[in-house]
């Protein structure tokens, strides 16, 4: 017995088949776009928004001995619909000058610590995006390195190297630079270092992506009209690269101001940076909602210079459009 007869109205399962390719090309030529730019909003609506918007209703919230330790916004009471909205703890931040302070040392070290890697960063991009091309790999993996280890291993060993009877002050010992041991440990100094050291590679690889997509005959044409060098540098070659600069500042600053394992191993007393109060409200005070009031400031403030730096983006693409 045959499933189809000669006298059967179904189509055959090949041209079914071929029906429902069609079918499929068609939409994904209508929509096929569409999906692809819904993509990355998704992306960002589930791992950015999402969790955001959770921090921000604990915000609201009240400090409860619960798990979790806070209270419900919208609650059902005797047949009652209760919403309760507390705005105190974002008061509590603008009444205790701690909170003031550290963001303020925050925005201060990250400020700095970008700025540092700046300045180290450009002459190491420049070094190996202009060495031959059988050393350049060599130094670009001496650059990613140190990336392949754990940040708390890392972070551990400056511990070893800036103590008081560690490698660094045996070796000026030893030298005679000094003669009794500097106190670098548990201060701001070591911070500073430490998050220099640890966020150099993300101001390396952007700078080092422009240098090597620079149009070097406009630096060669700069040269032959007269202009020195270094007026070179700063009126050409700054400019074209200011795109790997702008990304290689975002990719330090940023994360550098929520910096909790920096200045907690690294820094002393003193070293009152935002990521601690974090964790010393969530973990040690067990106060949700005054620390969910926290990153969502925390937050706030780091969505300016983001907000910028896409600016930045568009209208360099529209220049070069």
């Amino acid at each position: 017995m045959t499933l189809f007869s000669e006298h059967s109205t179904a189509e055959p399962p090949g041209k079914a088949r071929l029906w429902i390719r069609v079918l499929m090309a068609r939409w994904r030529q209508q929509h096929g776009r569409k999906l692809i730019i819904a993509l990355p909003y998704l992306w960002l609506l589930l791992l950015f928004m999402l969790p955001f918007l959770i921090v921000f209703k604990i915000s609201l919230a009240e400090m409860a001995r619960a798990i979790p330790p806070y209270t419900d916004l919208v609650s059902w009471m005797d047949d009652k619909l209760d919403i309760s909205l507390n705005l105190g703890n974002y008061l509590h931040l603008l009444d205790d000058p701690l909170y003031f302070d550290a963001y303020l040392q925050s925005l201060q070290v990250a400020a700095v610590s970008t700025l540092c890697c700046l300045l180290i960063g450009y002459p190491l991009a420049w070094a190996v995006a202009h060495s031959k091309p059988s050393t350049r790999n060599i130094l670009l993996l001496l650059v990613i390195l140190p990336s392949w280890t754990s940040f708390l291993i890392r972070v551990y060993a400056w511990m070893g190297i800036l103590k008081n009877n560690g490698i660094l002050n045996n070796f000026l010992l030893w030298l005679g630079v000094i003669d009794e041991p500097l106190i670098i440990l548990h201060t701001n100094l070591a911070v500073y270092i430490g998050v220099v050291y640890s966020y150099l590679p993300f101001m390396v690889l952007p700078i080092y992506t422009a240098l090597m997509r620079l149009d070097y005959s406009l630096v060669e044409a700069s040269l032959d009209l007269g202009a020195r060098p270094l007026k070179t540098f700063f009126s050409v070659i700054v400019p074209l690269t200011k795109g790997g600069i702008i990304a290689g500042s975002m990719l330090v600053f940023i994360p550098a101001v929520g910096e909790y394992v920096i200045p907690e191993l690294l820094g002393g007393p003193d070293s009152i940076m935002i990521g601690r109060i974090l964790w010393q409200e969530f973990f040690n005070n067990r106060d949700w909602p005054v620390a969910s009031a926290v990153a969502v400031v925390m937050l706030l403030l780091l969505i300016m210079p983001i907000i910028w730096f896409h600016k930045h983006q568009n209208k360099t693409a529209e220049g070069e459009a």
